[in-house]
């Protein structure tokens, strides 16, 4: 059966995919970044904060410039080998940008530059996802808030939706078992997130460490091994960073409803959708048509 002209594929989801110009913007941005400092430095980041990095950038703003965003994108605006890098030896450089890695371009020195970004580590709530780095068990018992006091007992229900085995006693919070908000070396879970939230377990720490850097003149140095570390987001996009995010397969939308066909298809959904809730009601009843002729006797 030949294909229909009018079918079009329509993508379900909210985000617009990065199109061919911005990634050319991204690229330009670059490399003329490259003309204006006298160094670039590419640095791996864990658990980003937004509002702490914009101070960092802020405050670095008349000497610095920084780029996070498709690691790829900007690997080819440093130049992937030797036929195409943009300086001499920045195509060493370009190796290091993967996983949560971003680079800046400054006129100051490494020392400097470390220094501005250790006063901006903060520590904050772990998210969905993150390695944990420690076991935080609550005993059983009468149940405490962060400040060591009773927790209110409003939010009982909330920690009962958790998962946490609780009841009320004369106004109390009592936990029937001990319970373990999250494991060490395990992934945190969406519960387990709000609970550390509730009890003000800050287990994250947005830092940023530098793994190597360029000079003008083509001088390369390395600081520290490229490897990845355990952060709660991903630089690449890559699908595995949803893989312990706690939603089951069962709750995902089907493969082939990601992308239907608008015309035909649409229309078969549409009517398969009002058969099924027609099935689940029993077949729709006719109205009586009023009697000729006046009232009906």
């Amino acid at each position: 059966m030949p294909k229909s002209r009018r079918d079009k594929v329509i993508a379900l989801t909210q985000t617009k995919k990065k199109d061919r110009e911005w990634k050319g913007g991204l690229i330009e941005q670059i490399r003329e970044a490259l003309e204006q400092y006298q160094s670039v430095f590419v640095f791996r980041c864990a658990n980003l904060r937004n509002n702490a990095f914009k101070e960092l950038k802020a405050t670095l703003a008349d000497s610095s410039r920084f780029f996070m965003g498709s690691n790829k994108v900007m690997q080819v605006a440093l130049g992937k080998g030797p036929e195409d890098e943009q300086r001499d030896g920045l195509h060493k450089l370009a190796e290091h940008v993967r996983g949560h890695a971003g680079v800046v371009f400054t006129n100051l020195t490494k020392e400097d530059v470390e220094s501005a970004m250790a006063k901006y580590e903060v520590s904050d709530y772990a998210r969905t996802g993150t390695v944990s780095r420690e076991t935080i068990v609550v005993e059983k018992g009468p149940v405490h808030g962060p400040h060591g006091g009773l927790m209110e007992h409003t939010m009982e229900p909330t920690l009962r939706k958790n998962g946490m085995p609780t009841k009320l006693n004369r106004g109390v919070i009592e936990l029937l078992a001990d319970h373990a908000l999250c494991k060490e070396g395990e992934h945190i879970s969406p519960q387990g997130a709000i609970l550390l939230r509730l009890f003000g377990h800050e287990l994250a720490t947005f830092k940023m460490d530098l793994l190597c850097g360029w000079h003008d003149g083509g001088d390369f140095e390395v600081y520290e091994d490229a490897e990845d570390v355990d952060g709660d987001e991903s630089m690449d996009g890559d699908d595995d960073r949803f893989k312990n995010d706690g939603i089951s397969s069962s709750m995902m939308l089907p493969t082939e409803l990601m992308h239907v066909e608008s015309g035909a298809a649409v229309a078969k959904l549409a009517r398969g959708k009002d058969e099924g809730s027609q099935g689940a009601r029993g077949p729709a009843r006719k109205a009586k048509k009023p009697a000729k002729g006046g009232r009906g006797r």
